[in-house]
């Protein structure tokens, strides 16, 4: 069985005063003009993971205006355990809370209720862009496999922030740095193991034979990968880091890199249609291992996705969505995109009245 959303309900959520969607498992088509409030429902749903979301909002750019009266999301969620009732919200100025069954929670466990993927119209220049963008992405794959994976980045984040503080101010106190270096290359270990960990996994779900390009990925990456030279590194590097004002060693400078398995071209030497494809193609590894591994497909949520993509790959995508019984939001500006779902899926209309988002539900 698939963990899916059942009913999800958006208050004062961006362009949605209030809306309610009742789902039964089934894809999610949603179709509209831009600008009608289809991403805001994506966005949505992504909160029921940790994180900040498909846009990394902050909490108050969340909220609806002018009334900025806070927002809330509210869902059932079907698991094999049965049903679980997640409840996200904040107020104003106030950080994200989180109950799950009525009870508070750390947003980490949500990672352990919901596994979710998602491409965004912003990620289609990943490969073309700076590392900080591929970096997530990649983390956000290796999370899907190893929830602790957010824990060891943020203490690695912790110790080099405080260990570039000290850089900066030009303490010499050899103690505080290699206490410091010595979380740091604890956990940077860690966090280069579950990276590599990651990469073998979606090589070995990749599908040669699919219509979406096979993707060969590396870490390209001068860092050490193991505790004890990590450590070293960091202790020898510490003149040369001071000079700079901040550590210039460590999983934190590491690229992700793609090359297109057939051709032996680099991502970013491909057409935009070609990144596209290669973006899908690494989804759909990661959804085949995680459904492999956890007996149920994510939840998918791929915002404006049949851009750049000609009708066979269109069909071959939304074939591939239902062969995994993955629930997938999908967006796009008009419903003849979304022909080839047919009754497979639940497909809506989003629309505005007023200034507010609107939801009707459609038949094929």
């Amino acid at each position: 069985m698939s963990v899916h959303v059942c009913h999800l309900t958006l208050s004062h959520f961006r362009s949605h005063q209030r809306t309610r969607i009742d789902l039964d498992g089934r894809p999610v088509v949603l179709s509209g003009l831009n600008g009608a409030g289809k991403t805001n429902i994506l966005e949505a749903v992504s909160l029921l993971s940790p994180g900040r979301g498909l846009r990394r909002a902050s909490t108050d750019e969340i909220a609806r205006r002018p009334q900025a009266v806070g927002w809330k999301v509210r869902a059932e969620i079907a698991t094999p355990d049965g049903p679980r009732q997640v409840e996200t919200w904040a107020e104003p100025g106030g950080t994200r809370q989180l109950r799950i069954d009525e009870k508070a929670a750390p947003q980490i466990a949500l990672g352990e209720l919901a596994a979710m993927l998602w491409l965004t119209p912003a990620m289609d220049r990943l490969w073309l862009e700076g590392t900080e963008g591929r970096r997530r992405f990649l983390d956000r794959t290796v999370l899907s496999f190893r929830p602790d994976h957010a824990a060891q980045s943020l203490g690695y984040e912790k110790a080099m922030r405080e260990r570039n503080r000290l850089l900066r101010e030009g303490v010499t106190d050899s103690g505080w740095f290699a206490a410091l270096e010595a979380q740091m290359a604890q956990t940077g270990a860690r966090i280069s193991a579950n990276r590599h960990h990651a990469l073998a996994i979606l090589a070995r779900h990749a599908d040669p034979d699919s219509p979406f390009p096979e993707a060969e990925l590396s870490l390209d990456c001068t860092a050490p990968t193991d505790e004890d030279t990590l450590a070293t590194a960091l202790a020898e590097g510490r003149r040369r880091d001071m000079a700079a004002g901040r550590s210039l060693i460590g999983p934190h400078r590491a690229d992700l890199r793609a090359v297109w398995a057939a051709k032996g071209m680099d991502a970013a030497q491909c057409s935009t249609g070609e990144q596209k494809a290669l973006l899908i193609s690494i989804i759909l590894s990661n959804a085949r291992a995680l459904a492999s591994a956890q007996g149920g497909a994510p939840v998918l949520l791929l915002d404006e996705v049949a851009a750049h993509l000609d009708a066979t790959r269109r069909a071959a995508l939304y074939d591939a969505i239902c062969a995994l019984g993955a629930q997938a939001f999908l967006t796009g500006t008009g419903p003849e995109l979304f022909d080839d779902m047919g009754p497979r899926a639940q497909h809506f209309t989003v629309f505005e009245v007023d200034g507010l988002s609107q939801l009707k539900e459609t038949t094929p």
